[in-house]
């Protein structure tokens, strides 16, 4: 039970990491007109909102799939 509890969450931090990495890459991609790392640099408080609700509902994502 064990050695399948931990094969799992090794599959399931896998899983989120490549899927936080291609939705960022996704989202920077389809959104050409600004540089929202940048803006984040800057304190601009919505982009890094938008960033933190794609990575939460990715994780959601990848939980209900696992």
């Amino acid at each position: 039970e064990y050695a399948r509890a931990l094969g799992w969450s090794v599959v399931a931090a896998v899983g989120f990491a490549f899927g936080v990495g291609v939705a960022l890459k996704v989202f920077d991609w389809l959104s050409t007109d600004i540089n929202e790392w940048e803006e984040i640099k800057n304190g601009n408080i919505g982009v890094a909102l938008i960033f933190i609700t794609l990575i939460f509902m990715v994780g959601l994502l990848v939980y209900k799939v696992i």
